[in-house]
């Protein structure tokens, strides 16, 4: 399988996380907050924590304090289809197809739920074919891009499809909760809204960059599930997240790394970039110390962060979309994300250079 091409989609407001803190400095709902969980939100928000702005499907910057499980599903219905299928024409543009080519959608999301799922909405708005296959998955979290991307690669090689639309959109502004919980806070301080989106082929795109899928893995630890999941509360979504993420991310990253690197015959010194989820700047921090990695190698997933947060499970999509509009050096390119489950997966690609 090949990577034609990554389009990504962001929602046209994009706030500071000074205008967020002044946002809900000033909310009914800060009040009710104890002195403790106002200190925390002063200081993820204000302090240095790799993010400086996020883009957010809100308009104005108050109706995120619309925490109920309606308003925030509508929120969900109005900008998962078309975070989507933004992302999803920017990568068709950039890969010169047309959306009749696709044989098949996936989809992977965990910030809503709708049904029929998003598949037929988007499918629907981009014109694809009446026969193409769609599937939506759910439930992964922020590491869904890879599982995603390792099933529309089994469909290319069964030899089912020839062209695969792969898609991951988050509204996490549609997944807020306010509480005293730390968790809680900092999730709420960090997670923005966009959508990824990857052409997928069973040959290369002539003209294109030569970007080929050659090996995957995964990892599931079922016993540290419960430091990163949703949990429903009051009818909606509520983040858990632990203080142990980051060692536990760079933990299991290091496990799957190691498991390819040893059936591919390779050394960690022969990785020329680095895709990587960020979970935020502290688990950037453990990958780094972890993989005994100076600053620069893991700087391109540092610029999304500070532009986009967290954005849960395009995030990688963002910074492969940001390595190839780079032409970051060709060569042996290693992805990994990690979320809920608690999972890890990471996949090796095999890049040629940019001919431009």
């Amino acid at each position: 399988m090949f990577v034609a091409s990554v389009g990504t989609g962001t929602p046209e407001q994009h706030y500071s996380q000074s205008e967020c803190w002044e946002a809900i400095a000033s909310s009914p709902q800060f009040a009710h907050l104890s002195r403790r969980s106002q200190a925390i939100l002063k200081k993820v928000l204000l302090g240095k924590n790799g993010v400086s702005g996020r883009y957010l499907a809100l308009d104005p910057l108050s109706e995120v304090f619309e925490l109920t499980p309606d308003a925030l599903h509508r929120r969900f219905r109005k900008h998962a289809p078309d975070l989507a299928v933004k992302a999803a024409r920017d990568g068709l543009k950039r890969a010169g197809m047309g959306a009749e080519e696709i044989d098949a959608i996936v989809i992977s999301t965990c910030t809503g739920y709708l049904c029929p799922g998003l598949t037929s909405y988007v499918s629907e708005s981009l014109g694809l074919r009446n026969d193409s296959l769609l599937l939506d998955l759910v439930g992964q979290g922020c590491g869904a891009a890879l599982p995603n991307l390792k099933t529309a690669n089994s469909l290319i090689q069964s030899g089912q499809c020839e062209h695969v639309l792969s898609i991951c959109v988050e509204v996490c502004s549609a997944a807020l909760f306010l509480d005293d919980d730390p968790g809680v806070l900092v999730s709420a301080c960090l997670f923005g809204d966009g959508a990824g989106a990857a052409v997928l082929s069973n040959e290369p795109i002539p003209g294109q960059r030569s970007v080929e899928w050659v090996d995957f893995e995964t990892r599931l630890c079922a016993a540290d599930r419960e430091f990163l999941r949703f949990d429903h509360q009051q009818g909606m979504l509520r983040n858990i997240l632990a203080p142990e993420v980051p060692e536990k991310a760079a933990e299991h990253a290091a496990l799957v790394l190691e498991k390819v690197l040893l059936r591919r015959g390779l050394a960690q010194e022969e990785i020329a970039q680095w895709i990587t989820h960020a979970g935020g700047r502290e688990v950037l921090l453990a990958l780094t110390k972890r993989f005994s990695l100076d600053g620069e190698r893991l700087q391109l997933s540092w610029d999304v962060l500070d532009r986009h947060g967290n954005i849960s499970s395009p995030f990688v999509l963002f910074v492969l979309e940001r390595a190839l509009a780079t032409n970051a050096p060709g060569g042996w390119w290693w992805m990994n994300s990690f979320g809920a489950g608690f999972t890890s997966h990471g996949a090796l690609l095999k890049v040629g250079k940019d001919e431009r």
